[in-house]
């Protein structure tokens, strides 16, 4: 429903709370006059343009977190989990200006409130203050309803689950395209870029062909050995080094501490498609892996698209808003660091992965692998990306619900 529809359904409580959010001049006892004030009121783009200006981050990553949300309704529980999840480092994101770590020491001048000179300070002062309550996600749920992007249900158990209007949501992306554009730097085309299109798919095969013909032993973790896994990844498209020994990698994928980024999520694809088998500590093609092979049928990229999206969402919760926004930001060619620089603060730390570690490596390098963009150089050598045809379209037509990602062993 629209925003029209569920104002027809609010009480007039709820509608008088609205409309003094916006100031509407009109009278507080009539429901036609609040909902004809409250929709004047949000009809400019103005209106939607200077409340993203205002907006906290946490609330702005929260906003994100429902405009690419392809359900049409929530539960209290999926809100509150949600506007947790996008609490994290406000002290480090505040202002652009970094938090002391742990091991730093502040000035004493930051640490206590300075007194006039010759006078020390009084007990009372002396006395630990209390620190103001931060607001906690049951507020940013009520700010939502307030400003009505929120609205409960009107029937049955429905009463029990939140609504966001669809055209709200849709002039939201377009506000928000409106204001990453503004600093996303576009280019010329390079003369040189990477583009992995059908490459994967390619390399799918040939993984599937190497675990027919070989006899592969597995360790006891349920891994190949290193020299298995160095001769498969010959036979791939694109070079990928094994990972460090003892290097921390866990949360993107069932097999990727043991292997690379690309070919781990190939591998975890033919597996969890049931493609290969496990058992006995032999990896063997399964009867679906043998007909795949034989039938030499590419799979589709939309299915790698989709796959890839459950299986990082447990890290990265917000990974199709990220996906979405790089796909409508760079439909030319863009300065990498510009897109960063937009989208870095919507994206939580995994661990030991930095926003910036997962910005670059999870998404990005993830999504050339996938042939959803291109990467190239400008003539400074500064990174460049341009979303391809195919990519565009997958992006645009797969959507994975927060119920679909991959729980890992």
């Amino acid at each position: 429903m629209n925003l029209a529809e569920m104002l027809g359904y609010a009480d007039i409580a709820q509608l008088a709370r609205i409309a003094g959010v916006y100031r509407c001049e009109c009278s507080g006892h009539s429901k036609h006059e609040l909902i004809q004030a409250i929709l004047v009121a949000v009809s400019g783009k103005e209106m939607f343009d200077s409340q993203l200006e205002d907006m906290p981050i946490e609330d702005l990553r929260f906003l994100n977190s429902l405009l690419f949300d392809s359900r049409d309704a929530f539960s209290l529980e999926d809100l509150i989990a949600r506007a947790r999840n996008c609490s994290f480092g406000t002290e480090q994101q505040t202002m652009g200006v970094d938090a002391p770590s742990m091991g730093e020491t502040l000035p004493d001048k930051v640490l206590s409130k300075q007194t006039p000179a010759g006078r020390s300070p009084s007990k009372r002062s002396a006395k630990k203050e209390k620190p103001a309550a931060q607001p906690g996600p049951r507020d940013t749920i009520a700010r939502f309803k307030h400003l009505g992007w929120l609205f409960n249900g009107h029937s049955g158990m429905d009463r029990y689950l939140f609504h966001v209007p669809s055209d709200m949501k849709q002039r939201f992306k377009e506000a928000l395209a409106r204001r990453y554009r503004k600093m996303i730097k576009e280019c010329e085309e390079p003369h040189v870029y990477r583009d992995e299109q059908t490459l994967l798919a390619d390399d799918m095969l040939h993984l599937l062909r190497y675990v027919d013909q070989q006899e592969i032993p597995l360790t006891v973790e349920g891994a190949m050995y290193k020299r298995q896994t160095q001769q498969v990844l010959e036979l791939l498209s694109v070079t990928e080094e094994l990972p460090a020994k003892g290097a921390w990698r866990f949360g993107y994928g069932r097999r990727f501490k043991d292997y690379p980024d690309r070919l781990s999520l190939l591998y975890d694809f033919c597996y969890y498609g049931g493609l290969i088998s496990e058992a006995d500590m032999r990896l063997t093609l399964t009867m679906a892996g043998k007909e795949k092979l034989e039938g030499k049928r590419r799979e589709e990229p939309l299915e790698f698209y989709r796959f890839w999206l459950r299986l990082y969402k447990g890290a990265v919760p917000n990974l199709a808003a990220i996906v979405h926004w790089i796909d409508e930001l760079a439909v030319k060619w863009v300065a990498i660091d510009s897109l960063k620089s937009e989208l870095l603060p919507l994206i939580r730390p995994f661990y030991y992965d930095s926003a910036e570690t997962v910005f670059n490596q999870r998404v990005i390098m993830m999504m050339l692998h996938l042939g959803l963009l291109r990467i190239g150089e400008d003539e400074q050598g500064s990174q460049v990306v341009r979303m391809t045809a195919a990519g565009q379209a997958i992006v645009r037509g797969v959507h994975v619900s927060e119920q679909e990602h991959i729980r890992l062993d």
